[in-house]
């Protein structure tokens, strides 16, 4: 039996997705990445799998992310967001996610995205952590009170490392977990793990 992370629960293929062909694995996909930005916000005080198992909801509220749309929502989109079941219908999460839309374009004009952003704090190189469960750490700590001093919201540093390790930009995975050594490798050199290729 291949072993995974504890957290990734068997019972959810969405979830076995994630941890298998996402999580860990470094994304420089501008659309993906602020995608996961406002998720993980999204997120704060409850579960991941609540949010990856209203996903493919969010993407179809949010005009599939594309930040030049959500960036110009007025009341109207914002009511529908709010009454729209498929989503966490939290008024603070719906206006982030326009406030952040708005902050994601001054930033794409600034430093060309969040890609070149968050990958040049570490030179493009992913970080190995030792498996060890760790909420935050000084690098998340200055990159959540820059974002939040560029206008962005729901970017606390624990949201940002799971941001982090989300989009590969820190490989987590368990001492144990058969995905931790190929988290960070190119999708056309990863091996097959548990019968699927990565």
């Amino acid at each position: 039996m291949t072993t995974r992370c504890s957290w990734a629960n068997p019972s959810n293929p969405l979830y076995l997705h994630y941890h298998d062909h996402e999580w860990g694995v470094p994304c420089h996909d501008e659309r993906r990445l602020f995608e996961m930005l406002n998720l993980e916000g999204a997120q704060a005080g409850l579960s991941w799998e609540t949010i990856l198992n209203k996903r493919e909801n969010y993407r179809q509220a949010f005009d599939q992310w594309d930040a030049k749309k959500i960036a110009v929502y007025g009341p109207d989109k914002v009511a529908e967001l709010l009454a729209n079941p498929g989503i966490v219908r939290n008024r603070l999460k719906v206006a982030a996610a326009i406030t952040n839309a708005q902050a994601y374009l001054r930033l794409c004009e600034e430093v060309g995205g969040l890609d070149a952003y968050l990958w040049g704090h570490i030179d493009g190189k992913p970080l190995l952590n030792n498996g060890e469960r760790i909420i935050t750490t000084a690098l998340s700590d200055r990159i959540s009170k820059d974002l939040a001093k560029r206008g962005f919201k729901f970017v606390g540093s624990t949201i940002i490392y799971a941001y982090m390790q989300g989009i590969g930009m820190v490989n987590d995975h368990a001492a144990d977990c058969a995905w931790r050594q190929q988290a960070g490798t190119p999708k056309a050199t990863r091996k097959t793990v548990g019968g699927s290729t990565k």
